[in-house]
């Protein structure tokens, strides 16, 4: 008898639908074809296991099992429910009626179990597409999976659970789960907020800027001078997220198996990877390649701290993904594309030894040990972040105030005022949405200089010796500080702010 189930595979953010045919015919074997990997194979172990210890058995005939289109490798143990129900279907053990109008996956114990599976959104997003009448899959995965509307999700603890439904004994209900309640639940007290920073208001002020344009950031100063602090309290100042970066968030992190409970995804994401990361673990791969740091980072803060002390190979993978704001990984049979649109925030010490030329300090380096430190960043990436800022110490009687400072709630409601007069500037482009992302071209049409600006900005460059490469960034710059302060165009202040940003294109700026 042949019976058709349907799983799904996964590649890149993108499911793919996989027919599997199972044919019990006369004879002794177990013949699994179509690409399958060495999880896939052993599953036959773990079936007759489970189904054993459940009251069924694999029958001993001639099974064979082609998982259809037989030129697309799959891999992971997320078929064994899968070809389980094919093979109960196809041995006349339950009934076959309904099971190819459902998507099944599940990776099971030997007991009948089920264990999570990566990628559940992106299967339950394909599989409303292609007319399925519901999913089953691991109850640990049904909160993401329930996100899809239209789509009947069943979260299955056993296997034996998927049977009964089949055969019309059990009680097995789909999880129903108000998205737009999800998506609306707010943090309105975030665990990190700018009220715990003392002093630092020029930093705080910074972080307000890039967040209101979206623009990459650099803090340089000291040790114990608040760079990760602040880093840390940048999420907690951009504003909410729409549905769809929540749904586009949340289907990365389904990928790599790193949802939570909570199912959708409402906060923006801050991961701060070790400088030891190597330049897969970075911008994603493999040999069955998965989302890197930078692509789980998209719609929200990648920190790199200590930026000088990564391996300069790992750095300059991010250039091209900086600039594109997606990531292509290239094999001999395939090509993966993963978003990676997020913003960057590094911090670095001035100097190996951590300190400015302090004659107070114990440890100090020479202007040339500096200079030798600082080149380790090239300058294309250093091109790609937009504002540079010193960090200084905080003093004593600032550590001391019993004063809190303005709260990340304060600070998010003007970045997402400035945010929502840039939606409105760029709404007849696609793939722009804030001051970071303009060209050269937007540039010039939505930040002209009047006369004044136009000779600050020209005396600032040559005075400072600042490179070419500062004149767009202090543009894109000033256009934002324009937009927090609600104005239409952009005059000598905002530059004169905007170029205060720029330490690094200083010559010399250390001494």
């Amino acid at each position: 008898m042949l019976i058709k189930v349907f799983g799904s595979a996964v590649f890149g953010v993108e499911a793919t639908t996989i027919t599997v045919e199972v044919n019990i015919d006369k004879g002794v074997g177990y013949h699994l074809v179509g690409l399958p990997d060495n999880a896939i194979k052993e599953s036959s172990y773990r079936i007759a296991a489970a189904l054993k210890n459940n009251g069924y058995s694999l029958p001993g005939k001639k099974i064979t099992i082609n998982m259809a289109p037989a030129d697309l490798r799959k891999e992971g143990s997320a078929y064994d429910l899968t070809l389980a129900i094919g093979i109960l279907a196809a041995s006349a053990q339950i009934k076959a009626d309904e099971v190819d109008q459902y998507l099944i996956m599940g990776e099971m114990s030997l007991d009948g179990g089920l264990q999570p599976i990566k990628g559940a959104l992106s299967i339950a997003i394909k599989a409303k597409e292609e007319g399925f009448k519901g999913f089953f899959l691991p109850m640990q995965n049904v909160k993401e999976a329930a996100i899809v509307v239209g789509l009947d999700v069943y979260g299955v603890e056993n296997v034996v659970q998927v049977i009964d439904f089949f055969e019309g004994n059990g009680t097995l209900e789909p999880t129903i789960i108000d998205t737009k309640e999800e998506f609306n639940k707010t943090l309105d007290f975030p665990e990190f907020d700018f009220s715990d920073v003392k002093g630092q208001e020029s930093i705080k002020r910074c972080m307000e800027i890039a967040a209101a344009g979206g623009h990459n950031i650099i803090l340089i100063g000291p040790p114990g001078s608040g760079k990760t602090m602040l880093a840390k309290r940048l999420p907690s100042i951009l504003p909410p997220m729409t549905m769809n970066e929540a749904l586009e968030t949340t289907k990365i992190h389904s990928v790599a198996g790193k949802v939570k409970d909570s199912g959708l995804m409402n906060q923006r994401p801050f991961r701060s990877p070790h400088h030891t990361a190597s330049s897969v673990s970075l911008v994603g791969g493999g040999s069955y390649p998965q989302p890197g740091e930078i692509s789980l980072a998209h719609n929200g803060v990648l920190f790199l701290d200590e930026l000088p002390e990564f391996k300069r190979e790992v750095l300059e993978v991010m250039r091209q993904p900086l600039e594109d704001r997606e990531v292509t990984i290239s094999r001999a049979k395939f090509t993966i594309t993963y978003p990676s649109s997020f913003m960057l925030v590094a911090s670095m010490n001035p100097s190996p030894s951590g300190f400015f030329n302090d004659s107070d300090s114990p440890l100090s380096s020479s202007p040339a040990e500096m200079q030798r430190y600082l080149s380790k960043i090239s300058g294309p990436l250093l091109d790609r972040i937009d504002i540079h800022i010193e960090v200084t110490p905080v003093p004593f009687d600032k550590l001391t105030e019993t004063r809190k400072g303005e709260s990340s709630i304060e600070i998010r409601k003007r970045v997402t005022s400035a945010r929502e007069i840039q939606s409105a500037r760029f709404a007849a482009f696609d793939n722009i949405h804030y001051n970071a992302q303009m060209s050269t071209k937007q540039i010039r049409e939505f930040c002209p200089l009047d006369e004044t600006s136009l000779q600050l900005l020209k005396t600032a460059m040559e005075r400072l010796n600042l490179s070419a490469r500062a004149f767009d960034r202090i543009l894109k710059v000033s256009r934002t500080i324009a937009d927090l302060e609600n104005t239409a165009v952009v005059n000598s202040n905002h530059i004169a702010e905007a170029i205060q940003y720029r330490s690094l294109d200083r010559d010399g700026w250390l001494g």
